[in-house]
């Protein structure tokens, strides 16, 4: 790897656009992509079924929901969640929040492992969204691109989460919403257990089972408007506003 001039040369390139059908897929190759999750993009969606048919399903769709409201300056504005605006969803996996856009959303839907993203290709998605490969420490995009953004299962798995906030509060414009839905570090007695759990996932898939999703996101510079938990506290959806 260490000799390897072409494999440099390719990751210098900030952007390479693959045709797939009509659809477009733009690729700029995160620094250090994640094969784990390559590994388990087959199996991902089968070991999801259950979770998703009994609550998960329902959450991502409130997730984009929670992008609606007015926008900054009181302008009617529904964040992207409605259509209006530009949306950026970070992690889109294999496409399960898919369903769950509005049909007029335009903007972006980053994903850093390759094989997830031939699964996303192969969902309906809004024409005016396209998929990127690139980790949520680095995105590929300009200040102020997106109106609003969200995440889903996620911040549990990026490397970063202090670089991914500021890289959320780059791209997305004053007074946009940020929605995240996630496993964190439940109150209470069930505290510790995840903490003992997260040894394990951490080595085994890079899954951190203990994190404090929103205090990351209050220290990042993020504004908390709610956090609503479920499921124990285990999961929590949290909105914010840059």
């Amino acid at each position: 790897m260490q000799n390897d001039p072409d494999g440099a040369a390719r990751r210098r390139t900030d952007a390479e656009t693959n045709e797939a059908g009509s659809k477009r897929v733009t690729t700029r190759r995160p620094p250090s992509a994640p094969p784990i999750y390559d590994a388990l993009a087959p199996h991902y969606e089968r070991a999801l079924r259950p979770l998703e048919l009994l609550i998960l399903a329902r959450l991502r769709a409130a997730t984009l929901r929670a992008l609606s409201g007015k926008g900054a300056g009181g302008d009617s504005d529904d964040g992207g969640g409605g259509g209006g605006g530009r949306l950026l969803e970070i992690g889109a996996g294999t496409g399960l929040n898919f369903p769950h856009y509005p049909p007029g959303a335009r903007g972006a839907a980053t994903e850093p492992s390759r094989e997830m993203l031939r699964l996303a290709q192969t969902k309906p998605r809004p024409a005016g969204v396209r998929l990127v490969q690139t980790n949520a420490e680095a995105l590929p995009f300009a200040d102020d691109t997106f109106d609003a953004a969200f995440a889903t299962l996620v911040f549990c798995s990026v490397a970063s989460p202090p670089k991914a906030f500021a890289e959320l509060r780059r791209v997305v414009r004053a007074g946009g919403r940020v929605a995240l839905l996630e496993h964190v570090r439940p109150p209470g007695l069930l505290g510790p257990v995840f903490d003992l759990i997260s040894r394990f996932t951490v080595r085994l898939c890079e899954d951190h089972f203990n994190r404090r999703t929103a205090d990351e996101a209050r220290r990042a510079g993020l504004r908390i408007i709610s956090v609503e938990p479920h499921v124990l506290g285990i999961i929590q959806l949290i909105v914010c506003e840059v």
